[in-house]
């Protein structure tokens, strides 16, 4: 197998893995108004993710520097054309982890909401922004013969990348609603897995008009597979959050999320961003790939780290495997607070 086609499955996988782990995230921050009623429930769902939630962003910082050295033509069109919508999900992800890190540093209500406010909105948008993009990779871009993007903006705002979005968007936060039902003990619990049943069907239902236009345009026979497997899944989630295995349920939003991923990878290649101008070039895992070298020492730093990087993290889920309660917070006592 080739350098290239090793790092176009390795940055598949570091793909797969930043939606998997980080969409639980955005799908906790998003349901933080809906299932939360005062500031110490607040305070359960955050702690839910915030021993995880910075390592599961380093997938995303992985994923981008793996794609840089790999194939720096591809990073280099990818963010020219694609400016604005990563420039929003940076600020977001900015400000949603200084939330996290500054929301209890005042004994304020205020201050507490604003910020509350900034991990919903920066969970929110990064949410659908990241399925707007995908999609606009899958379905293709203007580039011209010197693999430059010759678009603007609004060709990145079409029918099929915002059903794309709305699709990432459901799917995070049906991801997170079973993760807090999984993590959490006592009425935020049953209000997370109540919420799951009906969220799981309105997913399944963007997913698989999604998924289905994505293999009448690029589809393959092995992006169709991941694509049946990931449906399956689903609907297993819901099930699961039926009879309320919230351990099952989760794996399944986990997996349908990660074979998703996986069948748009397969759908896209050998291509990394096609174009759809007549007389433009795509770009491929060949003219957009860097040196051979460059290619060989990248992979020996990855077989010798990856291995560490995933032991830690494993290690770490472990250690904070337990559920969390009310009375698990400090002051628990609870007040009429709520997120403005």
């Amino acid at each position: 197998m080739e350098l290239t086609t090793i790092w176009f499955i390795l940055i598949a996988v570091l793909w797969v893995g930043y939606f998997t782990l980080e969409g639980f995230d955005f799908g906790v921050g998003m349901l933080l108004p809906v299932l939360a009623r005062n500031d110490t429930e607040r305070r359960v769902m955050i702690n839910t993710i915030g021993p995880v939630w910075d390592g599961n962003e380093v997938w995303l910082l992985v994923a981008g520097g793996a794609t840089f050295a790999a194939f720096p033509e591809w990073y280099a069109t990818l963010f020219s054309g694609f400016y604005l919508p990563l420039l929003l999900i940076l600020v977001a992800l900015i400000f949603r982890g200084l939330a996290f890190e500054y929301r209890a540093k005042r004994d304020d209500d205020n201050w507490r909401a604003r910020w509350d406010l900034a991990i919903i909105v920066g969970s929110f948008v990064p949410s659908l922004l990241w399925g707007v993009a995908f999609a606009n990779i899958l379905r293709g871009v203007p580039i011209d013969s010197d693999l430059e993007y010759a678009g603007g903006f609004f060709n990145l705002l079409n029918p099929y990348a915002l059903l794309g979005g709305l699709t990432t968007l459901g799917l995070f936060l049906t991801h997170g609603a079973l993760f807090v039902a999984l993590k959490t003990d006592g009425e935020i619990r049953h209000r997370a897995r109540r919420l799951a049943v009906p969220a799981v069907a309105v997913t399944a239902l963007l997913a698989v008009v999604f998924l289905v236009w994505t293999q009448q345009q690029t589809g393959t026979p092995g992006s169709a597979v991941a694509f049946c497997a990931a449906a399956v899944c689903l609907v297993g989630a819901g099930l699961a959050a039926h009879g309320r295995r919230e351990g099952w349920a989760f794996l399944g939003t986990f997996l349908a999320i990660g074979l998703a991923v996986a069948g748009l990878f397969l759908a896209l290649f050998p291509d990394v961003m096609p174009s759809t101008l007549a007389g433009g070039t795509s770009l491929t895992t060949t003219n957009a790939a860097a040196t051979s070298y460059t290619l060989r020492i990248m992979t020996i730093v990855a077989v010798v780290f990856t291995p560490i990087v995933l032991a830690y993290q494993s290690w770490t889920y472990w250690v904070f495997r337990k559920r969390i309660a009310v009375h698990h917070i400090p002051n628990a006592a609870p007040t009429t607070t709520q997120v403005r």
